[in-house]
């Protein structure tokens, strides 16, 4: 199962392999704390579109654009093939939580990479 989780709310066991996936580390928390196993910034949004999200993340039109952007740096970003390879391989041994600092993770670049995944795994 792939989880999506706040970088700010407390380890879990259940959580299995943590990935942050924001290109800039979060303010505040200790790479301790994060209990990370790998920060996988090759796999996140541009920096512009990054930005562009930031600043329009409360009008959902504004959203599909970007989800659209972002799926299409996706699908060419020469890391994703060696990344949904190891998605592949981790899920096979248990939960994978993609961590971020977005305040909402449900309207953040999050849920467009898990559904990415998923749709390269199906």
């Amino acid at each position: 199962m792939i989880g999506i989780k706040r970088i700010y709310d407390a380890p879990l066991k259940s959580d299995g392999y943590r990935i942050l996936i924001d290109r800039l580390w979060p303010r505040g928390v200790s790479k301790e704390h994060a209990r990370l196993y790998e920060w996988a910034k090759d796999i996140t949004p541009s920096t512009q579109l990054r930005q562009e999200l930031h600043h329009n993340a409360d009008a959902p039109h504004e959203y599909e654009i970007f989800k659209r952007a972002y799926l299409k740096e996706l699908s060419s970003n020469p890391n994703a093939p060696a990344f949904i390879n190891e998605m592949k391989e981790l899920l096979s041994r248990g939960n994978v939580t993609l961590l971020t600092a977005s305040k909402n993770p449900d309207v953040s670049h999050v849920p467009v990479l898990k559904e990415f995944i998923e749709n390269k795994l199906a």
